[in-house]
C-alpha cells in the first residue's frame, strides 16, 4: 500500500530532511510539499540536494492544503503547529517536528515556551524507556505523533539507563556540542559562518534551554522522581550533529559492572541506538546522515559517576529520522524502512 504525504515547512532544514529520507520510501509518497513566505517557488530552488522532487512546487501551509492526506509531517516553528492540527482530520497520521505537543506540563509550557498549551502527543522516540516497556509500545497505531527535540533525546538515551536499572542519582550534568542546524534557517547573528568558525559559543545557560522540561520528562518515565537537570548547549562550527557527555552520581556500591550491563541490557536489539564496546567513544562524524545514536558508556571511579557520551546527527536520529521511525511504528510498516544505519565518510 502506498500512503500519500505532505510535508509542512519543506524548505527548512527539519523539512528538507524528512524529504530526503522520505525518497527512499517505498511506501510513503510525498505529493505536497508547504511553506510560509516561500509558497509559489519551486521546492528545488531552495532545497536543490533534493533532486527527485524537482516537479513539486510549493504551496501555502493550511490546513486544508494538508487536509486530504494520508500522513503530515509538520517541521514549522514552535508555536505554529498548534493551530494547523487543531483543523486536521482524526484520520489522518501527523507527526509535528516541532514543540507544540511534546510537553505534558502545562506550566513547563508555559514558562519555556509560552503561548497556546496544545494537547500532548505520543512521543516519537521508541528507544525510550517508559515503565515496563518503551516508548514504541505507544507508537503503535498512533495518529498523532510528536517527534523529539534533538538535544533532548540525546541526552535522555544516553543516561535513561541508569534510571531503568535504579544505578544513579536525580543529579543530571549535560554538556553538548551542537551544530547550528538544530536552531532551523535562521538569519540570525549567532549562526552566521563569521561568528561561527574558529569558535565555540555556549548559549541558554543557567537553566533556561528549552529542552529541559523535555528531559525531565523523558526521565520520569525511564524511572526518575524528580531529576535535577543542569543542560548547557555549546554551538561549535559543524552544520549538523551532537555530541552530548551526560553525568549523574551512582548511588552507594553500584559497579562499573553493573553500569555496563544495565547500558547494553537497555539497548539490547535496537537497530539505531547502539552501545559502543568499553573505552571506545562515539564521534559526530560517524553518525552523519544515519539515524544512528552511538553512546560510550564509563564510570569515572574517583568522582563516583557514571559518565555516557552520545553522538546523533540533530537532522536525522534527532528530528527527521525519529519521525520517519515513529511514523512507521504507527503504520505498521518495518521500523527502519527508508532509514540506515550508516553514517557517510569522510
Amino acid at each position: 500500500m502506498t500512503y500519500t504525504v505532505a510535508v509542512a515547512g519543506a524548505s527548512g532544514y527539519a523539512g528538507g530532511e524528512v524529504l530526503r529520507l522520505l525518497a527512499g520510501h517505498p511506501e510513503l509518497e510525498v505529493t505536497t510539499v508547504t511553506a510560509s513566505s516561500n509558497a509559489g517557488k519551486k521546492l528545488v530552488e531552495l532545497q536543490p540536494h533534493l533532486r527527485s522532487y524537482a516537479h513539486l512546487t510549493l504551496q501555502e501551509t493550511t490546513a486544508e492544503v494538508l487536509a486530504g492526506h494520508d500522513v503530515v509531517f509538520l517541521a514549522l516553528p514552535h508555536g505554529a503547529s498548534g493551530a494547523i492540527t487543531a483543523q486536521l482530520p482524526d484520520d489522518v497520521v501527523v507527526i509535528d517536528c516541532g514543540a507544540d505537543h511534546r510537553l505534558t506540563d502545562e506550566a513547563a509550557w508555559a514558562k519555556f515556551y509560552g503561548g497556546e498549551f496544545n494537547e500532548p502527543w505520543a512521543y516519537g522516540v521508541p528507544e525510550l524507556a517508559a515503565g515496563d516497556g518503551k516508548l514504541r509500545d505507544r507508537l503503535v497505531g498512533a495518529k498523532k505523533i510528536a517527534a523529539p527535540g534533538c538535544n533532548a533525546s540525546a541526552v535522555s538515551l544516553a543516561i535513561a539507563p541508569g534510571f531503568t536499572a535504579g544505578l544513579v542519582e536525580e543529579d543530571v550534568v549535560a554538556v553538548l556540542a551542537v551544530g547550528p542546524s538544530g536552531a532551523g534557517k535562521n538569519l540570525k547573528v549567532p549562526y552566521l559562518a563569521s561568528e561561527l568558525l574558529g569558535s565555540a559559543n555556549p548559549y541558554g545557560v543557567g537553566g533556561g534551554h528549552r529542552h529541559i522540561p523535555e528531559i525531565v520528562q523523558n526521565l520520569k518515565l525511564a524511572g526518575a522522581t524528580e531529576p535535577r537537570v543542569s543542560f548547557t548547549p555549546v554551538l561549535v562550527p559543524m552544520a549538523r550533529g551532537i555530541l552530548a557527555t551526560v553525568t549523574a552520581p551512582l548511588k552507594p556500591g553500584v559497579t562499573a559492572a553493573q553500569v555496563r550491563e544495565a547500558w547494553e541490557a537497555a539497548y539490547a536489539g535496537e537497530a539505531f541506538v547502539q552501545v559502543l564496546p568499553e573505552g571506545v567513544w562515539p564521534r559526530t562524524a560517524d553518525v552523519l546522515g544515519a539515524n544512528t545514536a552511538l553512546i560510550g558508556v564509563t564510570v569515572d571511579e574517583a568522582a563516583g559517576k557514571v559518565v555516557a557520551i552520545i553522538a546523533v546527527d540533530n537532522l536525522v536520529k534527532g528530528t527527521a529520522g525519529a519521525a520517519i521511525q515513529s511514523a512507521n511504528i504507527a503504520l505498521g510498516l518495518p521500523e527502519g524502512t527508508a532509514l540506515t544505519t550508516n553514517g557517510v565518510a569522510p
